[in-house]
């Protein structure tokens, strides 16, 4: 079915243009009701991904004994796609060489995992065939930039698919019918659906044509006209291709969804919002570290799921070995390192889910500390079914900025910015949410105290309409750098559309690759970012910033410029100027509400260099914004991950213990327990504590209230330690 630009806009609404911001204003995820069906009763999946000789030679009783030894509720098989597991009768749908007459090693898995109860969910994978397919059907294999059909990258013998023409519209939905009418999956799992970058195919070329009347781009400029285009067409037509899968399974088993391995973050442009809208589960596919992640960085893929999916339930994929560039599918992390991801994943909100490439064991060190996370995952299962978090703070993240602001280098002018941002507000020990820039209306963000901003520059007059009534209704802002300095298509402005706000003017220039600048703290203002910072003098000024203007004079700044000066030879490192009046932060009070504005990089600096003192500077921005108690405010040495959560009858607070030499790259060879942890709780308003336990270290604690909080003292966190109060009417 090839559909026109009216069509894609009016039932995509893939990206944020001002039709599909008045659609985001229609409905709040945060109050549509958890499904019924039975997406929200599993807690613990494990997804099992044979390879081609699994079939005869691997041990599916082993593998179905284990499922039950670890209360797995649910479970993700391998059916079909690069390759069958199962008797397939379509053509060219290979099956695996491995198998023999009669053999049915998904059919075997499915049959043993409905004797325990468990939701069964089938796995395909349609982005390569094998070279009988590709000679049969030319028209399914992908075509780079040069015209050239592609080869796989890493398989010799296999071609890369297109995702966008016949071979998924055609051939993978009847691969998809014959799944679910056979087996009655209860859904269709895809991995690589989408493709593996632009296709030059005849057929894309053709709809990409009918769309509109261009050819498509050799450039990922995301101000070139053709490739705005691509991305609207693209995403119409994968979200085109989601309906047709879910509407075919469906059809046969109405209880039954596609469920997309896609979703993310601003680096992702498939639209998030969307996305919820068509999907009743989501599985966050961030498996393990790579390259310099940090270990909350599957915490953070759960929090960005959340922002769009509400109360809807979010699965977290954890690999057990590492999902590094090298691509060492077979191997195993530490203990220590494997433990925190999924800890990490738990306290903010996602189900785990552990997933195996190969039914084959060449290491069975992972078996025993999987079992032991979801041994105590499944015993304390009631204070883990999540109604709402209770954080009064929230990072918005924006996949238009990425997209159209970020191009080739969003890593750099938009995750960096959110990864500094995040940092802070972990090493500050503040709970917090995330926020998705198409999901901005009152009954979405009203929730939060403050709403913080990591250089959300591309932003359309209608959402910088919605910060500014949500600062007018006693909410409070923290920005940094060119927030609101484009419009949603990456355009600059010729001034902030934030302005007002800011309390500033864009004079037109940005400074980069600022060298040896420093911010002058003036202690004598008592303002309180400055806590902390009383006897610095100076602190390390940012990498990039934008040059403003003030709209009115600004007296007792806390922080203002010490421009740059030579850095060698030695003799010559002194301030040229010492001091100057041109102010490096904006603090403002507008009524109940505050506004935090930061000109220069500092989050994307701060995760640059990790300086202690912009760390500090900002946790102190925050609090000062917010300028309210925190939910749960956390008392000790250490690093800890910080979130709080309302069950029906309860409530919890999650500590995950990040203290670790080797934190920032998370290959944790050791876990390091931490010292003792105060805590002051805040009890929901007209209740009070039944009962407090802290359910990792099984021991119940007495209950000391004051004031409608609660005080509690952790001795001592070795990974993950969860506070569970029991609650009652007051």
């Amino acid at each position: 079915m090839i559909i026109n630009r009216r069509e894609f806009i009016s039932a995509a609404g893939a990206l944020a243009t001002g039709a599909g911001l008045a659609s985001s204003l229609r409905a709040s995820t945060e109050t549509q009701p958890a499904p019924a069906e039975w997406f929200d009763r599993p807690m613990r999946w494990m997804q099992l991904v044979l390879v081609e000789n699994d079939p005869g030679q691997y041990d599916a009783a082993f593998w179905l004994d284990y499922f039950k030894r670890v209360h797995a509720d649910a479970a993700c098989l391998s059916a079909g796609g690069c390759v069958a597991y199962y008797p397939t009768k379509i053509q060219y749908h290979h099956r695996s060489a491995w198998m023999k007459d009669g053999d049915d090693p998904f059919g075997e898995l499915v049959a043993g995992c409905r004797k325990m109860g468990m939701v069964v969910v089938a796995r395909t994978d349609p982005h390569s065939i094998r070279d009988d397919a590709a000679a049969a059907h030319p028209e399914w294999i992908a075509v780079d930039a040069q015209g050239n059909k592609r080869r796989h990258w890493a398989t010799p013998g296999r071609w890369v698919t297109c995702a966008l023409g016949p071979y998924n519209f055609e051939f993978m939905t009847e691969v998809t019918r014959e799944i679910v009418r056979e087996y009655k999956v209860d859904g269709i799992f895809s991995n690589r659906w989408q493709g593996s970058g632009v296709c030059y195919c005849d057929s894309c070329r053709k709809l990409f044509g009918e769309f509109c009347r261009m050819d498509i781009p050799r450039t990922a400029n995301p101000q070139d006209a053709a490739y705005r285009n691509w991305l609207e067409w693209s995403n119409g037509r994968l979200f085109e291709l989601w309906r047709l899968w879910d509407g075919e399974i469906r059809k046969i088993n109405p209880n039954a969804r596609f469920i997309a391995n896609s979703g993310g973050g601003s680096m992702t442009t498939l639209d998030m919002k969307t996305i919820s809208e068509l999907a009743p589960t989501l599985f966050a596919d961030r498996q393990s570290r790579h390259g310099l992640t940090a270990p909350w960085a599957n915490g953070k893929n759960g929090k960005e799921f959340r922002a769009t999916f509400g109360r809807k339930p979010i699965v977290g994929i954890a690999s057990i070995g590492f999902d590094d560039e090298h691509r060492w599918k077979d191997s195993v992390a530490s203990e220590a390192e494997l433990r925190i991801w999924l800890a990490d994943g738990i306290a903010n909100g996602l189900r785990p889910w552990v997933c195996k490439f190969s039914g084959t064991l060449y290491d069975r060190r992972w078996l025993p500390v999987v079992e032991h996370v979801y041994d105590w995952h499944w015993r304390n299962e009631r204070y883990l079914r999540n109604e709402s978090n209770l954080a009064r703070v929230a990072m918005v993240y924006s996949q238009q900025t990425g997209t159209y602001y970020g191009g080739e280098q969003k890593r750099r002018r938009v995750e960096e910015h959110e990864l500094g941002m995040y940092e802070a507000l972990v090493e500050g020990r503040i709970p917090f949410e995330m926020v998705h820039d198409r999901m901005l209306h009152a009954g979405q963000i009203d929730r939060f105290k403050l709403l913080i901003l990591p250089n959300v520059a591309a932003l359309s007059d209608a959402q910088c309409e919605q910060f500014r009534s949500y600062v007018k209704l006693g909410g409070s802002l923290l920005a940094t750098f060119e927030t609101s300095l484009y419009d949603q298509w990456g355009k600059r402005r010729q001034d902030f559309g934030l302005s007002d706000l800011f309390g500033v003017h864009f004079d037109g220039r940005v400074e980069r690759d600022i060298k040896n600048s420093y911010m002058r703290v003036d202690a004598q203002t008592h303002h309180p970012i400055l806590r902390g910072l009383e006897d610095a003098g100076r602190i390390i000024n940012t990498v990039q910033r934008a040059q403003v203007k003030p709209a009115e004079p600004v007296t007792n700044c806390p922080l203002t410029r010490i421009p740059s000066y030579p850095d060698l030879p030695m003799e010559e490192v002194y301030p040229r100027v010492p001091k100057t009046d041109i102010p490096e932060v904006y603090v403002r009070e507008f009524g109940k509400g505050r506004v935090v504005y930061f000109p220069g990089d500092i989050d994307r600096t701060f995760w640059e260099v990790l300086a202690t003192d912009h760390g500090t500077l900002l946790r102190n921005a925050i609090l000062w914004a917010a300028n309210e108690e925190q939910p749960v405010t956390v008392v000790g040495l250490g690093l800890l991950d910080v979130s709080i959560w309302r069950q029906k009858d309860s409530m919890t607070v999650h500590l995950v213990n990040l203290t670790n030499p080797m934190m920032m790259k998370a290959p944790y060879r050791q876990l390091i327990p931490s010292p003792p942890q105060k805590l002051t709780v805040r009890l929901p308003e007209g209740t009070r504590a039944r009962c407090v336990q802290l359910l990792m270290a099984k021991q119940t604690l007495p209950i000391r209230e004051s004031n409608g909080s609660l005080n509690v003292e952790v001795p001592t966190i070795l990974d993950h330690e969860v506070v569970a109060i029991d609650l009652q009417n007051a």
